[in-house]
């Protein structure tokens, strides 16, 4: 047996020390202090013993110890064994978090224990990086002062790679990027780079960064082309957000061994659509069509609408190669000039994809409607379908206005449904907002020539409302209990909560400036009436652009739950996205559940699905900002071509740094600087957005219309800045 050491435990004295600690200042010297009694926590020391860990001799600075350790104790940081001796306070002292890299450079470790924001200078920072799980310690908070600390261990490191271009030296390449999550740059050896040259967009990742060194060492992981070029910068938006362009060859061999053939043993199980007259409506550009419907008149003012998605969990089973990488990604993503799918192309685009004149699998909702477009009945159920043509939204809305009668007898009846379901989600208290998308007009290279409003007209609002209707009626089907002392079964749903009652206040009390008011009173759906009045109220008014950018803004983000809190924005007490499960995982985790549960399964666990929901959500918004990236930068390089020219816009939003302006049309978003409004000294009113001239009293209000000159296009910075005109 080996006897314990009879080492004698000496304290460790601070790594601070030096001969110059007289010269130190007050926070100075508290952080060494807490440093101090950190590094040897059982230890209890008075003023005396400290000055001497410090190698502090200089008689006023001993006394001032002694004042930092009353206030150390006060803030629970140490505790008093006894008059004038302390000991270091485990309990509460050091905490737990995620490290947030702010652009603004206010950096801060959120605590995983009560999410409360602590801020840490870059000097205390240990190279931690965005994302990192860190372990860190509090300072003695100041009176009035917020609450800060310093990194002292780095517990788990994120993803960090980067992307950006090299500069090339002597001995070095240097790499550049424009990511504000990285405060420095890195050195790159030769030997590391694989193959990158001068002016090369690459993706690098840090090998190494020693505490002592300012600049980490680095090395190439992928070279994605040459800066500049299309398809380099779309790669490079990719690699950004860690979205994979390509697609794993195990998954792709996995989708070509799969097979569409319609079987006797599926059609047994499976309700036989393919006599039934059935479309399918989509952009243009479409290549995988992923809903349909179809229409039977039952007579006496009876209608049936068979809404029919690809039934994409008949090919993929979980726990497959392709089911893998498709959570993994969990939604398609749609770049300007192309698109990422969630599955492979022989899936997406072939066999899921309801073509015309082939037979498909479908999984469908089946909904019997009156004249009026009320619901009589309902089922959801597996299909054989075949569509009898392929439409575009453009041919579908030359149908409705008389210009065509291709498929009439299918798309009136539904057009006129649709209208019905339309006007009553409205009165319901549903929101109208519209969604403002551009479209690109690219030459062969990918370079932009032209940039247009997408505007929605009523073939759009046909499909957007049997595709609501169906999921609605599907989460209603597995989420309404409908037996006494029954308990719905887990599901998933998507959800959309109420708005902070602050910041529907702070709405409502600015719409009152300009005489409009806002009833925050009632239930969900007597406000969001009133919320509708309002939209409708500004509408051709100055300021309307002003207040429907600000009630956008107080709208919370929708995301898939387990948890079923309705959605806020449709006026629906249920709903889930069942319809598009070729490019949303959450769609074909619906499909899945659906079949379980028809056939008797027990319901799922929840804390599985609330991962996954969880996940799903957050790919969905990764997405999203790889898409928007995409847009911008588009946008910036369509206009770089037009510099000097001036352009009529509108303010988008309003900062201590300037005036952000989007342009009618095109809504592409550049910066007036606020050092380019030389005509008077402009300060910020936050709390009316605005910017107000000191002396002349100018006042430049978010949402006024406004005039610009395209002074400077930075595709690396993908940012636009204006000149006023």
């Amino acid at each position: 047996m080996t006897k314990p050491s009879r080492k004698k435990n000496t304290p460790k004295k601070s790594p601070s020390k030096r001969s110059n600690a007289e010269r130190l200042n007050l926070d100075e010297l508290t952080r060494a202090v807490v440093k101090l009694f950190a590094a040897n926590p059982t230890h209890t020391w008075n003023y005396k013993q400290v000055s001497k860990q410090l190698n502090i001799t200089a008689q006023p600075l001993r006394l001032t110890i002694s004042r930092i350790l009353e206030v150390l104790a006060m803030d629970d940081t140490l505790t008093r064994v006894k008059p004038g001796t302390y000991r270091y306070n485990l309990s509460g002292a050091l905490l737990f978090g995620t490290f947030e890299r702010r652009s603004n450079g206010r950096n801060a470790v959120i605590s995983d224990e009560d999410g409360k924001s602590i801020f840490i200078a870059e000097r205390n920072a240990m190279h931690a990086l965005n994302g990192d799980r860190v372990q860190a310690r509090l300072f003695a908070k100041r009176q009035g002062g917020d609450l800060e600390g310093e990194v002292i261990n780095i517990i788990e490191r994120s993803k960090h790679t980067f992307v950006g271009r090299l500069e090339f030296k002597k001995d070095w390449a240097i790499f550049v990027t424009e990511d504000r999550t990285l405060s420095t740059d890195i050195l790159i050896p030769l030997s590391e780079l694989h193959g990158a040259q001068q002016d090369s967009k690459v993706e690098v990742a840090i090998t190494d960064w020693p505490s002592s060194d300012k600049i980490p060492t680095g090395r190439v992981l992928k070279v994605l082309g040459k800066a500049g070029d299309n398809d380099t910068e779309m790669r490079a938006i990719l690699t950004e957000y860690n979205i994979d362009y390509d697609y794993p060859q195990a998954a792709i061999d996995e989708a070509e061994r799969l097979s569409g053939e319609i079987t006797q043993e599926q059609l047994a199980q499976r309700e036989d659509f393919r006599e039934v007259p059935t479309l399918t409506i989509d952009p243009a550009d479409a290549k995988d069509f992923d809903d349909a419907l179809s229409y039977r008149d039952l007579g006496d003012g009876r209608h049936e609408v068979g809404v029919h998605i690809a039934d994409v969990s008949y090919f993929v089973t979980e726990g497959s190669k392709i089911d893998e990488e498709a959570y993994a990604r969990s939604t398609s993503v749609y770049l300007v000039d192309r698109t990422i799918p969630m599955l492979p192309e022989v899936l997406c685009n072939n066999l899921c994809s309801l073509r015309p004149n082939e037979d498909k699998y479908a999984y469908s909702c089946i909904l019997t409607l009156d004249n009026a477009a009320h619901v009589q009945q309902y089922r959801i159920c597996r299909t054989v379908i075949r569509s009898d043509q392929r439409m575009t939204y453009e041919e579908a809305q030359d149908v409705i206005e008389g210009r065509s009668d291709t498929q009439q007898a299918i798309i009136q009846p539904l057009f006129e449904l649709s209208q019905q379901l339309r006007k009553r989600r409205f009165d319901d208290g549903a929101i109208k907002f519209q969604s403002q998308e551009v479209r690109f007009t690219l030459d062969p290279k990918g370079r932009p020539t032209g940039v247009e409003e997408v505007v929605d007209n009523e073939s759009h609002h046909l499909i957007e409302e049997f595709m609501l209707l169906a999921n609605r009626t599907v989460a209603e089907d597995i989420g309404q209990v409908r037996a006494k002392g029954k308990k719905a079964k887990n599901f998933v749903y998507r959800v959309h909560a109420q708005p902070s009652e602050e910041k529907l206040m702070a709405l409502a009390s600015f719409a009152g400036k300009f005489g409009y008011k806002v009833n925050l009173s009632g239930e969900n759906r007597q406000v969001s009436r009133s919320f509708n009045k309002l939209l409708d109220s500004v509408q051709g008014k100055r300021e309307e652009n002003l207040i429907e950018t600000l009630a956008i803004r107080s709208m919370t983000r929708a995301e898939y739950s387990p948890d079923n809190i309705g959605h806020y924005g449709l006026s629906f007490a249920f709903y889930t996205h069942f319809t598009s499960p070729i490019r949303r995982y959450p769609d074909l985790m619906v499909h899945r559940l659906l079949t379980r549960y028809y056939a008797g399964g027990r319901s799922v666990t929840k804390g599985k699905l609330e991962e996954q929901c969880q996940h799903c959500s957050e790919q969905e918004q990764i997405a999203t900002q790889a898409e928007r990236d995409s847009v911008k930068y588009k946008q910036v390089e369509y206009m770089k071509a037009r510099m000097g020219q001036v352009f009529d816009g509108v303010i988008s939003g309003v900062a201590e740094w300037g005036l952000y302006v989007e342009l009618k049309g095109s809504h592409c978003e550049g910066l007036i600087p606020i050092r380019k409004l030389e005509d008077d000294y402009f300060e910020y009113d936050e709390k009316n957005y605005r910017l107000r001239g000191r002396r002349t009293g100018k006042r430049y209000n978010l949402g006024d219309p406004i005039t610009v000159r395209v002074a400077r296009a930075d595709l690396e910075q993908r940012q636009l800045d204006f000149d006023l005109v």
